[in-house]
C-alpha cells in the first residue's frame, strides 16, 4: 500500500509542476478578462464530468470568498445541476445542450467563459467555447491534451500537460488535481486584480458566522490601525463588511465610507489613499 501511495503522490506533485509552463497563457487570460469584469460581465464556467465539477466548485467559491455577486456567475454543467452529484448518461456528448444552456444565460460580448476538459475534445464543451466565442465572449479553454479542438476553439488556450495517469482514463487524478490548481490561479488573480483582495486579506469575504467575523475584526483592526472594540463598533455600523468598516474606523460615516469606495471602483487602496488626503483623516494610520 505504501508503494502505491508513494506512486500515486509522485503522480500529483508532477501535475502541479506541469502548470508552470502554462503561466504565461495563464497570466495573459487573466489580463484579458479583468477589463471586461470590471464593466460588470459574468464569469461562466463549462464542462462535464469531473472537469465540469472542479468548474462549478471554482466558481461556487467566489462569492462567500470575494463577495462576488451570484448573478454574475454562471455554470454550464453537461446534464445540468443533478450531474453534481451523479454521472449523467452521455451528458458530454451533447453540444446542442451546451448551445441551449448558453442561449438560455444569454452569454455575450460582457462575459468570460472558461472552458474545461482533460481530453480537450469533450463535444459539450468544445461547442459552449465555440458558441461563447461567436456570441463575443472572451473564451478561455484549459485542457491536458495538446492539439485538441478545446484549444482550438478557445481565444486563450491553456494546456497543462498532464500525461498519462496512473489508472488509465481516471482523469480525476493529475489532469483534475492539475485543473483545480489552474482555477484557483485564474480566479483568484481575477478577484486580485478587482480589488477583492487587499494586502493578501479577504476584505469582500462574507462574514457568515463567528470564524468569519473574527477574522474580519481582526483585519479591521489591522488595516484601520484600531482597537479591537472600534473594529466591531465599524463592522455593526457597515453590516459586517470589512472594506467600508476599515474607512469607518479611521472616522469616516459608513455614508462616507460608501462613497469613497463608490469612487474608487470598489478598491480599497483607492478608497483608503482617499481618505489619507482628507483633512480629518492625514494623521491616521494607512496600510496598503
Amino acid at each position: 500500500m505504501r508503494e502505491q501511495l508513494d506512486s500515486l503522490w509522485e503522480g500529483q506533485l508532477a501535475a502541479v509542476a506541469a502548470i508552470g509552463p502554462a503561466l504565461g497563457a495563464l497570466a495573459a487570460s487573466v489580463e484579458a478578462a479583468l477589463p471586461r469584469l470590471r464593466q460588470g460581465g459574468r464569469l461562466v464556467y463549462a464542462g462535464a464530468g469531473s472537469s465540469g465539477r472542479l468548474g462549478a466548485q471554482d466558481g461556487a467559491e467566489l462569492e462567500p470568498t470575494f463577495d462576488w455577486p451570484r448573478d454574475r456567475l454562471v455554470l454550464l454543467i453537461a446534464g445540468g445541476v443533478g450531474a453534481l452529484t451523479q454521472a449523467v448518461e452521455n451528458a458530454e456528448d451533447d453540444a446542442p445542450a451546451a448551445i441551449r444552456q448558453l442561449e438560455a444565460e444569454t452569454v455575450g460580448p460582457a462575459d468570460v467563459l472558461i472552458g474545461i476538459a482533460a481530453s480537450g475534445g469533450t463535444p459539450f464543451t468544445v461547442a459552449a467555447v465555440r458558441e461563447a466565442r461567436r456570441r463575443g465572449a472572451l473564451t478561455i479553454g484549459l485542457a491536458n491534451s495538446a492539439g485538441s479542438a478545446l484549444l482550438a476553439e478557445a481565444e486563450h488556450p491553456i494546456l497543462v500537460a498532464t500525461g498519462s495517469e496512473a489508472i488509465a482514463g481516471s482523469t480525476r487524478m493529475k489532469a483534475g488535481t492539475a485543473q483545480k490548481v489552474v482555477l484557483n490561479l485564474i480566479s483568484t488573480a481575477l478577484m486580485t486584480g478587482l480589488g477583492r483582495v487587499h494586502a493578501g486579506r479577504m476584505v469582500d469575504m462574507r462574514v457568515r458566522n463567528a470564524k468569519l467575523r473574527a477574522r474580519a475584526v481582526t483585519m479591521v483592526t489591522e488595516l484601520a490601525g484600531c482597537d479591537a472594540a472600534q473594529a466591531a463598533g465599524a463592522l455593526e455600523a457597515t453590516g459586517g463588511r470589512v472594506k467600508p468598516a476599515i474607512l469607518v474606523a479611521m472616522g469616516l460615516s459608513p455614508v462616507e465610507a460608501a462613497e469613497a469606495l463608490e469612487h474608487a471602483g470598489g478598491g480599497l487602496r483607492g478608497a483608503l489613499a482617499a481618505a489619507a488626503s482628507d483633512a480629518g483623516l492625514a494623521t491616521r494610520r494607512v496600510t496598503s
